[in-house]
């Protein structure tokens, strides 16, 4: 998949595309639909399939008390546009400027003019340009376009506030059932307390970039991806128990025996809630609960 990011270097040598847009949060079952119909008319047409979407959720702009923390990273969103076989992914940046641009200019300058798009394909609920004037039935009026209806899911509408909704609560197996994949949350390993270490239970502590969404307080059942490759994990979110220190996440990755994961990418899979956080009377009680809940993700529940 190429990736551009911003408009001025824009210089497509086709003669025309099927595009989508939206921001995509998540990249969810509902979204997927949208960004699947668009690959497949492209296929079709023997056209290049082309993804606009933005650096950041619009309401961080139009409503900054409003702005919902995201579902997913910039990159892991660029990675699952890609596995669904986009061929082309526009992002551009939303900023002040982006809000006041009128549907009518961005149709004409940037479809139109840019890109060359002779095919749209949008969600129900899809709307754009200042005011929100640029709808699928205004769309529909001007451009060839394909509305997707909206994904429903064990009788519940999939959508990206259900499921912040649901992780909020520690529910990431339904999380995971409307996304298609595990909630996974993005960061870097620094070095924490290492209270882990003395407990004979060394952990990863992941420092994010951006304000992705943490799931509540507890302990889960889990995957770790690092550059050493996956390994299962119980994963620690909420405020120390024991000790002191900041709302940390953290993870103990079984069958992994080394240090050389610091300042490192990894990527955490949360598959289940194994239990709530709570308070220990001391470090041995701890460490014996932590045994416990390394027991449970070896012999495979929770997973």
């Amino acid at each position: 998949m190429l990736v551009q990011f911003g408009l001025a270097p824009l210089a497509p040598e086709w003669d025309s595309c099927v595009v989508c847009i939206g921001t995509f949060d998540g990249v969810h079952l509902g979204h997927q639909a949208v960004i699947s119909t668009a690959v497949s008319q492209a296929l079709e047409l023997q056209q290049p399939s082309v993804l606009i979407t933005f650096d950041r959720h619009p309401a961080a702009v139009l409503a900054p008390d409003k702005n919902p923390a995201a579902i997913a990273t910039l990159g892991q969103k660029l990675r699952r546009f890609e596995a669904l076989g986009v061929t082309v992914c526009l992002v551009l940046p939303f900023d002040e400027r982006t809000s006041q641009i009128e549907a009518q200019a961005f149709l004409d300058d940037v479809l139109v003019a840019k890109l060359r798009t002779n095919s749209i394909v949008v969600g129900h609920d899809f709307a754009f340009g200042k005011g929100r004037v640029g709808t699928p039935e205004w769309l529909a009026e001007r451009l060839s376009t394909v509305v997707v209806p909206p994904c429903e899911l064990e009788g519940q509408r999939v959508s990206s506030t259900k499921i912040r909704s649901l992780i909020r609560s520690g529910d990431v197996e339904a999380a995971k059932r409307m996304l298609g994949a595990p909630f996974s949350l993005g960061g870097v390993v620094v070095k924490g307390q290492q209270l882990g270490r003395q407990l004979g239970f060394p952990t990863v502590n992941v420092a994010r970039l951006c304000d992705q969404i943490l799931p509540a307080d507890g302990v889960y059942a889990g995957r770790c991806d690092t550059v050493h490759g996956e390994f299962r994990a119980a994963i620690s979110v909420g405020h120390r128990r024991t000790g002191t220190g900041p709302c940390p996440v953290e993870a103990f990755l079984i069958d992994y025996h080394d240090d050389s994961l610091y300042g490192t990418l990894v990527e955490l899979q949360f598959a289940s809630m194994i239990r709530e956080q709570r308070d220990f009377d001391d470090f041995d009680a701890l460490a014996e609960q932590i045994r416990k809940d390394v027991a449970v993700i070896e012999n495979g529940l929770g997973i």
